[in-house]
């Protein structure tokens, strides 16, 4: 029997690579980026930084890829058995014809991913300031009114209701109906903490809830319900939980209460305590009224033994006006007898730098000043005089004037003194000076 049925119309064969090629863009065009979760089997780290790994259920796996520049951002180690959550795409890798997750991301799945958001979370708004003790508002000591934000059904509300009324009945509290857990709970939460915080009718407010899981917590570790919470201007206890649970809500909070129980015990003074404190107080009253009471009466008696008669007062003050009167003659005379002293001084000072005696005193003294300037100055001129003859007769010795009365004679040429016979020639005129006048010569010849 023949299976192979050659057809009638010629149809066009795939190669397997460009069949998986086509089956590659039917895949990502038909699915777009999706999350999947799963667990991790089969992981591989190879040094180029790639990640390889299966994917797998109790069912099926499937196998992924995540590239260096996507594994780096992974915010922890992944290891085999982690139950994670990837945002990938699904692609065919051609050459093997393997359908793959293409990973664009990683996170934890289930509890795992929770608590890393609740770390994040944490760690940012520590490293901001709002768990810091600096922004943490006292407790009133005795709270007229409170209110409490939590679901109004459940042993949380009960228990707080109960303790209240056991402790303090005297505190007004107010319910304030709220989502605890599940879809838009923190939201409905913060809008609720919103709303009684800026009405400024209450003491303070306890938000929290019973204990249970950490999905069933979660609702109390949103971002925007911490941040309601640091900004609110009314105190705020957390009490969510069991003592060993822990939210955002406990960090941010004001205080932080292990149960609802113990919330509604702080905000709550003792009854009977409060009784015996008012005891306590009321004895010590007592006996400081007593005691002031005691001291001011002792102060009547005192003030009462110094009560004396006008007339023992005005005598006394007139004795006292007496005796200032005398120290006040005293002073006057004492007083006048130091100014007429210090006169007297004064006219002797005055006699004795009398400008009199200093104008004749400086006369004489002007005298004999003019005496002796007269004295040195004949001298000095007859000194002068005898100095100037001589230095004229001086003179006269070396002048040319008196060499020419001796017979000799000064003769120039063109101005010039000749005192040699080669500054002349034959025919030259030249001017003879003698004693009294001077002559015109022609030259004749020299002889030298």
């Amino acid at each position: 029997m023949n299976y192979f049925v050659t057809p009638e119309i010629s149809e066009k064969a795939f190669t397997v690579s460009s069949l998986n090629s086509e089956i590659q863009q039917l895949l990502e065009a038909s699915l777009p980026w999706i999350l999947v979760e799963g667990e991790i089997s089969n992981l591989a780290r190879p040094s180029s930084g790639h990640w390889y790994f299966s994917l797998k259920d109790s069912k099926a796996q499937i196998r992924c890829a995540m590239f260096k520049s996507k594994s780096i951002r992974v915010r922890f180690t992944p290891k085999d058995g982690d139950l994670v959550r990837l945002r990938a795409k699904v692609t065919l890798y051609g050459p093997r014809g393997d359908c793959q997750l293409t990973v664009e991301s990683m996170e934890l799945g289930g509890e795992g991913a929770l608590q890393q958001s609740y770390e994040r979370l944490k760690n940012q708004l520590q490293s901001e300031g709002l768990f810091d003790a600096t922004h943490k508002k006292s407790l009133p000591t005795l709270p007229e009114k409170v209110a409490i934000i939590t679901s109004p059904v459940g042993a949380a509300v009960r228990d707080m209701i109960t303790t209240f009324k056991r402790r303090f009945p005297l505190t007004e509290l107010i319910v304030i109906p709220s989502l605890v857990q599940g879809q838009g709970a923190a939201k409905n939460l913060t809008e609720q903490l919103l709303r009684i915080d800026a009405s400024g009718h209450f003491d303070a407010i306890i938000i929290g809830r019973g204990g249970g899981s950490l999905e069933d917590l979660y609702s109390f570790n949103d971002e925007n319900l911490a941040r309601t919470i640091f900004h609110a201007n009314t105190p705020i206890i957390s009490a969510v939980g069991h003592e060993t649970d822990f939210t955002i809500a406990d960090f941010v909070a004001d205080v932080r209460a292990a149960t609802p129980t113990a919330a509604a015990e702080l905000l709550s003074p003792d009854r009977q305590q409060l009784l015996q404190t008012i005891q306590q107080k009321e004895t010590y009253l007592a006996h400081v009224f007593t005691r002031q009471l005691q001291q001011q009466q002792q102060k009547v008696d005192f003030l009462t033994q110094r009560i004396r008669h006008p007339c023992e007062r005005i005598s006394a003050q007139q004795d006292k006006l007496d005796i200032l009167n005398k120290r006040l003659e005293q002073g006057i005379l004492r007083q006048t007898e130091q100014q007429r002293t210090a006169l007297l001084v004064t006219q002797q000072n005055l006699r004795r730098a009398d400008p009199t005696n200093l104008i004749e005193k400086y006369q004489q003294a002007i005298l004999q000043s003019d005496s002796k300037l007269q004295t040195a100055l004949l001298d000095t001129l007859d000194k002068k005089r005898i100095h100037f003859a001589n230095l004229v007769d001086k003179l006269n010795l070396v002048s040319p004037l008196n060499i020419l009365s001796r017979g000799y004679a000064i003769a120039s040429h063109e101005g010039h003194v000749v005192k040699s016979i080669k500054q002349v020639k034959k025919g030259d005129y030249i001017n003879v000076k003698v004693k009294d006048g001077e002559l015109a010569c022609q030259i004749k010849n020299t002889n030298g």
